[in-house]
């Protein structure tokens, strides 16, 4: 088995790109706000999550791996 080590920060920031997709996400679906803020909001979220993804994983994909113990 292949695996990938990260250290706390990049799961964390890994963990934050999580959350705005969905936040963005669940904005533009949800009907509690106005239109124009809901869509302002969650794409606004959606984008940022989105393009803070492409390089973390850019980073973690270009990690070298590390093969698991087998206990």
């Amino acid at each position: 088995m292949k695996v990938k080590s990260l250290t706390v920060p990049e799961i964390i920031l890994v963990s934050g790109t999580r959350v705005a997709l969905g936040v963005g996400l669940g904005l533009l679906i949800a009907g509690k706000l106005s239109r124009d803020a809901r869509k302002g909001a969650g794409s606004a979220l959606l984008a940022l999550g989105a393009l803070t993804t492409i390089p973390l994983a850019i980073e973690v994909m270009g990690k070298p791996d590390q093969v698991a113990a087998h206990a």
